[in-house]
């Protein structure tokens, strides 16, 4: 009987009978021979993955009216895999963690099993608790509060495991784990005293969006750990978790990134009991009792939910997602990229491409010099044909046409490559021509659009329109190349999705359309900037381009023959 591991999609859900057989097969040898447990302390003092999946258990009332009980095994599945792995990498990085996750998705169970895992493994560890709340700290006896989860685990161990000397009465009080055999403890806090109860060697905290004075927690957490791991559904922008986001870097795998708070997105698909029929029940039900900005936040993970004029729904954005193979229409057409250059700070440039209107292609990068930037840009390029780079031209951008000139002059450019500046402050495009060109009625684009860059975002916001509406409304007539596609297997898919629901709308003093790329709290969306120009590109003059044939033909003053097959 092969021991529990992480579940995937294929395995979901556990076999939690063959789960309890083990642990109790393993349980009887552990009891039997001290050198077996010895051996399998040192194999899970690194390996906390394994642990939690051969030995912690959950809970969860809503299974006591079915046929599993409400105590089961804890078998991960792979993102949750993935967190562990994740706040190990910050621990041994000694950076911030930031878990942005969507509701239901088992990841403060996760950071509970992981901080048992420490009480038991790592002499002297120090781990704090706290959240914006007492009784969500700890409530004897609800197991919705962080500590009675935690003691629910430890009781599940194996007695072999228990710490020597440990008693439950004395070593596991309110909002208090001590291990007497290693000096390990867990401490909990609750509101504006979380951080005031002496260093730590990690600090997590629980629904961090929606703290109520955030600030005074994070002054007296600054001195106290090195690493500090929020976990929280979103709730609104511009709050210490959505700015901490922002500023942030998305973890990939691997070590963390140093001087950033590292970012772990949990997204509903991740869970593998959860699939499109689930989220459009769930998303039915919020419709019919009027609490779709809830639904947004907490399940879509919208920081914008309850943001007014935002300038693309996210359910549009979603919509799109897929849906050339919804609507069964293929990359026919034109290769098109656009980059967005990093500006200042921590702005980062962008690189996107598609064929036809199916993006194909995301890409993000930090490098500060403009010349290895086009190099980066035009590399990423070649090999397509001909295809239209359109660059943004302004600030720092103005250094890729020097750049891209020396290349042409020294022969360096792929063929078929045009670089094409894109300038956001530029006047639209078609001046006079109306907004909805087939009715008259609607105002000129002169005189709807303040600039390029708001002509641009409002076509943009129109493509998602209508593929919202041509998957579904039946009645809709749309064409391919009105639409927008956006590959599930992008990489950076839900980064974009995010940015491109970020920015808002408003009317300056001649009551033309302004964008807001990035309301307070908010950092630039560079991928959603790069997205906005390979859907609107600006066209240019090209260079008369004249055939081999045509100059051979020039040169030796012989007339051209045109025919079938010339």
């Amino acid at each position: 009987m092969p021991a529990p591991s992480t579940a995937t999609t294929e395995t979901w859900p556990p076999d939690y009978v063959e789960a309890f057989a083990w642990r109790q097969k393993q349980a009887l040898k552990l009891k039997a021979n001290p050198a077996t447990l010895y051996g399998a302390k040192e194999f899970y003092r690194s390996r906390p993955v394994e642990f939690i999946n051969h030995w912690a258990i959950t809970y969860d009332p809503r299974l006591a009216s079915g046929e599993l009980p409400a105590k089961l095994p804890f078998i991960l599945f792979r993102r949750q895999a993935d967190l562990v792995t994740f706040l190990l990498a910050c621990l041994h990085g000694e950076e911030n963690g930031l878990v942005e996750k969507c509701r239901d998705a088992g990841a403060t169970w996760v950071c509970c099993a992981f901080s048992v895992w420490l009480w038991l493994f790592w002499p002297g560890a120090a781990v704090g608790w706290g959240s914006r709340k007492e009784q969500l700290v700890d409530r004897i006896g609800d197991a919705d509060s962080i500590f009675e989860k935690m003691r629910i685990i430890v009781r599940g161990l194996p007695r072999q495991f228990w710490p020597a000397g440990f008693s439950p009465v004395d070593h596991m009080t309110y909002m208090r784990l001590i291990n007497p055999e290693n000096d390990a403890s867990i401490t909990g806090e609750a509101g504006d005293n979380i951080g005031r109860g002496g260093r730590k060697l990690i600090y997590f905290k629980d629904e961090s969006a929606h703290y109520e004075r955030p600030e005074k927690i994070e002054a007296a957490l600054a001195d106290n750990t090195r690493v500090q791991i929020d976990i929280s559904s979103v709730n609104g922008l511009g709050n210490v978790f959505h700015r901490r986001r922002e500023a942030g870097s998305d973890w990939q795998g691997g070590p963390v990134t140093k001087g950033k708070t590292n970012v772990f997105v949990f997204d509903w698909r991740d869970h593998p009991g959860k699939d499109q029929a689930w989220y459009d029940a769930r998303r039915g039900k919020a419709q019919a009792d009027g609490l779709m900005h809830v639904f947004a936040q907490e399940v879509d993970r919208n920081y914008a939910a309850a943001v007014d004029n935002v300038i693309i729904p996210a359910e549009w954005v979603k919509a799109a997602i897929d849906a050339h193979v919804k609507l069964g229409f293929d990359d026919t057409g034109m290769w098109m990229a656009a980059l967005d250059v990093a500006d200042e700070g921590g702005d980062r440039n962008a690189l996107s491409k598609r064929k036809g209107v199916i993006l194909k292609s995301l890409e993000e990068w930090g490098e500060r010099d403009t010349g290895e930037t086009t190099r980066r840009a035009v590399d990423g390029c070649a090999g397509l044909g001909e295809i239209d780079l359109q660059y943004d031209s302004v600030g720092v951008g103005a250094g890729v046409k020097a750049e891209a000139n020396r290349l042409a002059d020294e022969n360096l450019l792929p063929p078929g490559l045009f670089l094409t500046p894109w300038s956001a402050g530029a006047a639209v495009l078609w001046p006079d021509q109306h907004v909805e060109p087939n009715d008259r009625q609607t105002p000129l684009n002169k005189d709807f659009y303040a600039n390029l860059k708001a002509q641009a975002w409002w076509q943009l916001r129109r493509r998602f329109e209508r593929t919202w509406r041509a998957i579904n409304d039946p009645g809709f007539t749309w064409a391919p190349e009105d639409l927008i596609s956006l590959p599930s297997t992008l990489p950076l898919l839900r980064q974009l999705e995010k940015e491109l629901s970020q920015p808002t709308t408003r009317r300056d003093g001649r009551m033309r359309l302004v964008i807001d790329k990035a309301p307070p709290g908010t950092r630039s969306p560079n991928l959603a900037d790069s997205v906005v120009m390979v859907y609107w590109p600006v066209e240019t003059l090209r260079p008369l381009r004249i055939s081999p044939a045509a100059l051979a033909a020039a040169r030796s003053r012989t007339p051209l023959r045109f025919g079938r097959g010339r």
